[in-house]
């Protein structure tokens, strides 16, 4: 292993987003008592130009007002390629109150981007004093920004999670394609006569993950957009907890649901890997390197493995 060491990524939960424009201020309190781990409150896709000013009137206030518990209180500026993105960073820093943790910047393409966002809100903090700083989270929805992702990862030491925006990714990488993620019904391979679906997003997440990984940041999973689909928001959910990713978005309520349970460390998973630490604790007192459980063998790479689950329990539980 690299004598570099990789940093640990952010000690939270982060096993749904869940979204809401800023225009629909109605929603606000049904989202502060959901189930998901982080709020997200929109400025940017979802809030018409038009409402952009009253939108972001709204959080400011819902910041102060709304009772948001322990959840991870993140706010979606609209992109820097907008007139908005700098009266979003402002007003809401200088409104908003320190009960706001964080921004999330859309359409990143480059490390640069992550850097102006980074220097205004450093002027601001410093001009009025917040004593918390906020932090960031990024969507990388570019071929830029997939080109670009591990400088992006690697651009801020505010910046603590990283999603893949299948949408407007898709759009920019020229797919033909309006589904937004899941199974797309033309990539698809052939053996003997039967179709065989493979995923179109596993690359791009992969090269997310790793990014994030080696620069302790949090990789989640961006949007589902057919929330009718249980079964396809689980079966994608489940893919992305396999490449590594901590979370899923949610576009709609119920989707929260789906993605606590995909995110949330099984009981047996957990039984599991602790019987495996003790098995190896075991190994070790003999002076072995590795042991034979449920009759596969584990080392020392299992423990690794094994100890990922358990903080991931602990951390949900804690």
């Amino acid at each position: 292993m690299s004598f570099r060491i990789q940093p640990p990524a952010p000690a939270r939960p982060n096993r749904c987003q869940l979204f809401g424009p800023g225009s629909r201020p109605a929603i606000f309190e049904k989202m502060a008592g959901s189930a998901a781990d982080v709020v997200n409150l929109d400025l940017e896709d979802s809030v018409a130009p038009s409402d952009k000013d009253q939108a972001r009137a709204n959080i400011i206030e819902a910041v102060q007002d709304v009772n948001w518990g322990n959840k991870t209180l993140s706010v979606r500026i609209n992109g820097l390629d907008s007139p908005y993105w700098y009266r979003d960073v402002v007003d809401l820093l200088e409104k908003a109150g320190d009960r706001l943790d964080q921004i999330m910047i859309p359409k990143v393409g480059c490390a640069a981007d992550v850097y102006a966002v980074d220097a205004l809100v450093t002027a601001v903090e410093r001009a009025k004093g917040r004593q918390k700083p906020i932090s960031f989270e990024v969507i990388i929805e570019s071929a830029a920004g997939i080109a670009h992702v591990e400088e992006i990862a690697a651009s801020s030491p505010r910046l603590q999670a990283m999603s893949l925006g299948a949408a407007d990714f898709a759009a920019s990488m020229g797919m033909q394609t309006t589904g937004i993620g899941g199974t797309q019904e033309n990539y698809y391979m052939l053996q003997g006569g039967a179709r065989y679906w493979a995923d179109p997003w596993h690359w791009a997440q992969a090269a997310i993950v790793a990014a994030c990984r080696t620069h302790g940041v949090l990789p989640v999973d961006g949007p589902f957009g057919d929330f009718s689909d249980d079964e396809g928001f689980l079966a994608q959910a489940r893919r992305s907890a396999t490449l590594g990713m901590v979370g899923k978005w949610a576009i709609h309520p119920k989707q929260v649901s789906l993605a606590n349970q995909v995110f949330t460390p099984s009981a047996e998973a957990v039984a599991e890997a602790r019987e495996i630490l003790s098995a190896m604790e075991a190994a070790k007192a003999r002076g072995e390197g590795a042991t034979v459980y449920k009759g596969r063998l584990v080392d020392i790479a299992s423990i690794k493995q094994a100890e990922v689950i358990v903080r991931q329990s602990e951390l949900i539980a804690g």
